[in-house]
């Protein structure tokens, strides 16, 4: 939440202010960049969610990204551009956004990292199904078998008849949905904001949102839980060793660096082409799994990943629909 992850949802509109340069060798290099750096979010988080709340990660990553996006916004349109804005455009986009990074993350201390973001990558397959009825845009048909066997590498991945079914699998695929909706807003919101604008405002209401649950977990004393997505989620603040807490805050430079790379890639490479590349982080995800937490992936897992990312490419071939990560 690719992930996507932040930040990175901003990429899809920026590169509607520039026209795109042909450069797609370059586009694509730049996006694979921004993925693998997008991935090193994912692990660290992965790695503190055993021990520290995610309100506090998020609101931690959102401080240390503040200064890099303000400086962005600067650099783009200047400062004063911010209160130029019509807020709710983008509260309404950044609400649905964190949302979906919450779910995102809070399917990590549950499932494998492979799993998790596998199933995040069901993206483009929502904002297809999505993108039809509520923009009127035409389907190829290949589309809808796309959608048809991405969903055929959902039910691989949750393995219903195994017996070892993990609930948290609908939190990735919650995270995909809510992201999905984010992108089609991202488009009715038009062609007048930058990439970093709309990063700007997202990090906003991340601080936000993960202050407020904070102070409402602590104030209803929601904190006994036995699911470690729910234990992720409702955990008191503590104090952090600064050992962890330099890990904790790289997520807000790691995600700062990815936006820059996934914004500049879609501004000069074709989207078409560039675009395809977003599936390099189903690579990453198995390998640190298997290198940091000793995890190695099912068959299952192998098979619905590779149906996944067969389906996520024949959505891109007839239309342009590309996944970002949290």
């Amino acid at each position: 939440m690719s992930s996507s992850h932040p930040n990175v949802i901003a990429r899809s509109n920026g590169s509607s202010l520039d026209q795109v340069n042909h450069h797609p060798y370059k586009g694509i290099f730049l996006l694979c960049l921004g993925v693998f750096l997008f991935s090193l979010q994912d692990l660290v988080i992965k790695k503190v969610s055993g021990n520290y709340p995610l309100t506090q990660v998020l609101f931690i990553r959102s401080l240390v990204s503040f200064p890099i996006l303000l400086w962005l916004v600067h650099r783009e349109t200047g400062i004063q551009s911010i209160l130029q804005r019509k807020i709710s455009p983008f509260a309404k986009r950044s609400i649905i956004l964190f949302l979906s990074y919450l779910s995102y993350y809070m399917a990590f201390p549950a499932l494998p990292l492979a799993d998790a973001v596998a199933l995040y990558f069901t993206v483009p397959l929502f904002v297809t199904a999505i993108a039809v009825p509520w923009l009127h845009e035409k389907a190829h048909p290949m589309l809808w078998w796309a959608v048809v066997l991405g969903f055929a590498g959902v039910v691989v991945m949750l393995k219903p008849t195994s017996g070892i079914f993990e609930p948290a699998a609908f939190l990735s695929l919650f995270s995909a949905l809510t992201y999905a909706i984010s992108m089609i807003m991202v488009r009715r919101m038009g062609n007048t904001e930058t990439a970093s604008m709309i990063s700007f405002y997202q990090n906003i209401f991340f601080f936000l949102g993960a202050t407020f649950f904070a102070l409402l977990f602590y104030g209803i004393g929601f904190q006994d839980v036995q699911h470690p997505s729910l234990k992720f989620l409702v955990r008191p603040w503590i104090n952090i060793p600064w050992q962890d807490l330099l890990w904790i805050a790289s997520c807000g430079v790691i995600a700062s660096g990815g936006t820059m790379s996934l914004t500049a890639a879609y501004h000069i490479g074709p989207a078409s082409k560039v675009g395809a590349f977003e599936y390099s982080g189903v690579l990453w995800a198995p390998m640190w799994g298997f290198i940091f937490f000793h995890e190695i992936p099912a068959f299952t897992t192998i098979v619905g990943a590779i149906l996944i990312v067969i389906a996520g490419l024949m959505v891109l071939k007839p239309s342009v629909n590309h996944p970002s990560h949290p």
